[in-house]
């Protein structure tokens, strides 16, 4: 498959992802200057056997004719639709390839994550469903690992396939009628129950899950099958947020009230009146504080500005991405000790912590050097400010840990397995003491753990 050639244009080159669905790849527009897209492939036979008696050709027609309304989305908060069509017995959607990080990547690497953070990406996401609603599709399947927040700030809602389109007096849909159609986590009683068609409200039910998630670091409910958390949707309140972060403003926990009441008509009308319950606490043009790369208060701060600064237009397609961990203060002098201040002990592994570094200077010459390719460079560069940040920030805070994973990163992808191996370890213990051996997180760092023992003979 990889190299493969769509529509005698779009070159195929990595696999993004895949489900019962079709596949996702990334690849190159051919036709304009090798522009990189991703590419969703569905197989209208197997498309065909997941839709119970639709036929091959029908879900084809269904396919076009949702493609040509989802095309109609113009909203920064939307990944754009390029082209669609056939190639053989496969289905292609050609879409907008995002640089970033998806939610549930963003919310493990901030512990916990900043309320106000919260509020800026649902209140992104909110502009974005109004223009949604606004074609008469609800996407069914809103989550953190269906939205994107790119390096400048800016949040995407990803993955409108299984959206129910609604085209004068036909709903049509590529699933079949009565199927369980999104994650049940995030779903809707409503739509979890069946039966009848679901409106936009079963969206702002998934957003209140998904707020409540970045606001407290846990779901509203949780049962190991889907009928148990069912009933617990229908028949239990969730723990109030005020309860696990008394910080949080009683407005914002009083709108997570309601986006989860189990009762369509008893939430907010529509995602305009979401966003105007959101709107007092927004940050303003202007307002203070450090500007960093994901951060989504940025678009509401510093609208328009330019970010980041020297970045190139198009970066390497295997670069490893360096996300800045969050917060990081403005670099002050180093003190002296010849005024009696104490020198930071050494950190294992790294010799002592070098004086006077500025981690924001470091830094942009890491996303520098890696978009020279210059990887080996970045990985010394981030060994060397590790010791500076638990100087400055203490071994144990979340700028330090997210640092070690984008040291272990960068090493693992230069094939430095020996120096990454103990940096994997390390993490793959603190993350299972955390969130115990099943988490998704420990699970990739004991596979690359277990790549490293490979690599090294042992």
């Amino acid at each position: 498959m990889n190299g493969r050639l769509i529509a005698d244009r779009y070159r195929l080159t990595e696999l993004l992802g895949s489900g019962a669905m079709g596949q996702v790849w990334g690849g190159h527009d051919l036709g304009l200057g090798e522009r990189r897209i991703a590419v969703k492939l569905m197989h209208s036979g197997r498309m065909a056997s997941l839709s119970g008696s639709t036929g091959p050709e029908e879900l084809r027609e269904r396919f076009e004719r949702e493609c040509r309304v989802t095309a109609q989305l113009d909203h920064p908060g939307l990944v754009a639709v390029h082209d669609a069509g056939r190639d053989g017995d496969e289905l292609y959607l050609v879409m907008q390839r995002l640089e970033g990080s998806d939610l549930s990547d963003h919310l493990a690497e901030q512990e916990p994550y900043p309320w106000r953070w919260a509020v800026a990406v649902v209140a992104q996401m909110c502009s974005a469903l109004v223009a949604v609603h606004a074609v008469h599709i609800v996407h069914r399947d809103l989550k953190p690992g269906n939205v994107i927040v790119r390096p400048d700030g800016r949040v995407v809602i990803l993955d409108l396939g299984i959206a129910a389109v609604k085209t004068g007096g036909d709903t049509t849909r590529l699933t079949r009628t009565g199927a369980l159609v999104g994650t049940p986590v995030y779903m809707a009683p409503e739509q979890a129950v069946g039966g009848t068609p679901v409106g936009p409200r079963a969206d702002l039910y998934a957003l209140g899950v998904l707020l409540y998630e970045l606001l407290t670091g846990r779901v509203p409910f949780e049962a190991p099958e889907a009928a148990g958390l069912l009933y617990k949707k229908l028949h239990h309140k969730p723990v109030p947020v005020r309860e696990m972060r008394p910080e949080v403003p009683e407005s914002l926990d009083a709108l997570v009230w309601r986006l989860l009441d189990q009762d369509p008509n008893a939430r907010p009308a529509d995602a305009h009146e979401v966003y105007a319950a959101l709107a007092p606490l927004l940050p303003r043009p202007g307002e203070g504080g450090p500007i960093l790369p994901l951060d989504p208060t940025r678009p509401f701060r510093e609208p328009m500005a330019p970010w980041p600064p020297h970045r190139p237009a198009t970066p390497p397609a295997h670069a490893p991405t360096v996300i800045v961990p969050s917060p990081v203060p403005a670099p002050t002098a180093a003190p002296s000790p010849a005024y009696g201040t104490p020198v930071p002990p050494p950190v294992p592994g790294f010799g002592p912590p070098p004086r006077g570094v500025d981690l924001t200077a470091v830094l942009e010459e890491v996303r520098s050097l890696l978009a020279t390719g210059h990887y080996t460079r970045v990985a010394d560069l981030l060994g060397d400010a590790l010791p500076a940040a638990v100087a400055e920030h203490g071994a144990d805070s979340a700028v330090v840990r997210s640092l070690r994973k984008q040291y272990a990163a960068v090493l693992l992808d230069t094939g430095q397995y020996a120096r990454a191996l103990p940096e994997i370890t390390r993490l793959a213990r603190e993350y299972t003491v955390e969130r115990g051996p099943h988490d998704p997180v420990v699970i990739q760092l004991r596979q690359d753990e277990a790549l490293c023992l490979s690599r090294l003979g042992r």
